[in-house]
């Protein structure tokens, strides 16, 4: 049943028994320029993100969806708030800091694929493998995507929603804590977009990764476990499904 975020801290708190949250968000504001220039992305959003969750980030196009993820993935610093990540506060992060929470904590995947051409798929996933302290075998990543009879291909030779498998593969062959995607099926057709999706509902259910998703499409948010709508920087929803809808079942 819908809710609204703007009540106590149990409002923003999943109902499913989980106790310590991997993010705990309040009062979290973004705001760039000053003055009259000043244009505020996220306006005091709060939310507890828990382990194993997948979550649906709704909203229209500047809503605020990428500033709050861009703020979760320690991309962008909150110009005041707080934001813990299992209890610690990203802000106090030094650069270093951040660049370990970045490389060892969470996989991005983005809209756009970013694989390097001149490399197979299985080389896409092991530069990141490279360099993590505890990751999987680029060829179980990709087999977890079911591209295990595609690895040694360029991309080049795959299609688009292959190639967008092959950047969640990279993101989760970390072993992330937290897998956060922006709009990983923006440039895809229905059905490819539908095995992008059946690919991070594995990696979540499989890994008991915390999975993050923004999108525009209302239709995704049966698949997850909550659902954030924003609105002008703002949470001014929130939906818990007591089930989450296959995503081969959604109406598209």
């Amino acid at each position: 049943m819908p809710s609204d975020s703007h009540g106590s801290p149990s409002s923003v708190r999943s109902t499913r028994g989980k106790d310590e949250p991997v993010f705990h968000v309040r009062g979290l504001a973004r705001i760039y320029g000053e003055d009259t220039a000043a244009v505020t992305a996220l306006a005091g959003v709060d939310l507890d993100l828990f382990a194993g969750e997948l979550i649906v980030l709704l909203g229209a196009s500047g809503s605020g969806k990428s500033t709050l993820l861009n703020q979760l993935g320690g991309l962008d610093s909150p110009t005041h708030g707080t934001l813990l990540y299992r209890g610690e506060n990203l802000a106090d992060f030094d650069e270093k800091a951040l660049t370990s929470f970045r490389r060892d904590a969470v996989g991005f995947v983005f809209q756009a694929y970013n694989l390097i051409p001149s490399l197979t798929a299985r080389e896409n996933v092991a530069l990141i493998t490279e360099i993590c302290p505890a990751p999987m075998a680029p060829e179980d990543a990709l087999a977890l995507v079911g591209l295990s009879e595609r690895m040694d291909h360029f991309p080049a030779q795959l299609s688009g929603g292959e190639q967008q498998r092959v950047a969640i593969a990279r993101a989760i062959a970390k072993r992330p804590q937290v897998l956060l995607c922006d709009e990983p099926t923006g440039a895809l057709d229905v059905r490819t977009g539908i095995t992008v999706l059946e690919a991070i509902e594995r990696i979540n259910r499989d890994l008991g990764t915390l999975a993050v998703i923004i999108t525009h499409n209302a239709i995704l948010a049966d698949m997850a476990d909550r659902v954030f709508t924003l609105s002008d920087g703002r949470i001014v929803n929130i939906r818990e499904n007591q089930l989450r809808a296959p995503v081969s079942s959604l109406a598209w």
